[in-house]
């Protein structure tokens, strides 16, 4: 008896492709949204890590400086520069400025109008990224409207 050779169409059926294609789909619905909720948060988390930043560099200091804060207009250059007991800085480490420092540079507001600005101020500035209170020693953003998703104002945090 010979054997003879069978030939094989070897391809998807119609319904094979519709169902992977179903899958697809489904897969689709469930990942888009969640992504996209994720780009909506990155703002709110980065102005909460800044502030994170910069408030546990400011108590830093007044920890190291018996309890006293950054001065207001010397804050930037306190925090990113070596002082010494006084608060005066060096941007060299010497035998009296053994202190700090407690940033590399003062992060840039990530939202509002005044996106990109790293200067810290006492008061509410155009030219401003952040505005700093003494008295306190607390640190806000520099928003005025701008809000996030849960209709919380960014200079609120």
């Amino acid at each position: 008896m010979s054997m003879k050779k069978r030939q094989y169409n070897r391809a998807f059926s119609l319904l094979e492709v519709v169902i992977v294609v179903a899958i697809i789909a489904v897969l689709a619905t469930i990942a888009i949204p969640r992504m996209s909720r994720g780009a909506k948060g990155a703002k709110d988390s980065a102005v909460s890590g800044d502030l994170a930043v910069l408030r546990n560099s400011i108590d830093l200091y007044a920890t190291e400086h018996g309890g006293t804060y950054p001065a207001a207009a010397t804050i930037a250059d306190q925090l990113t520069k070596y002082t010494d007991i006084d608060g005066n800085t060096s941007d060299t480490k010497t035998t009296t400025h053994i202190y700090g420092p407690y940033l590399r540079s003062v992060p840039p507001l990530p939202v509002g109008d005044r996106k990109g600005e790293d200067q810290i101020a006492a008061s509410d500035a155009n030219d401003v990224g952040w505005i700093y209170t003494v008295a306190s020693g607390t640190i806000r953003a520099n928003t005025t409207t701008e809000k996030d998703d849960t209709d919380k104002l960014y200079s609120a945090y």
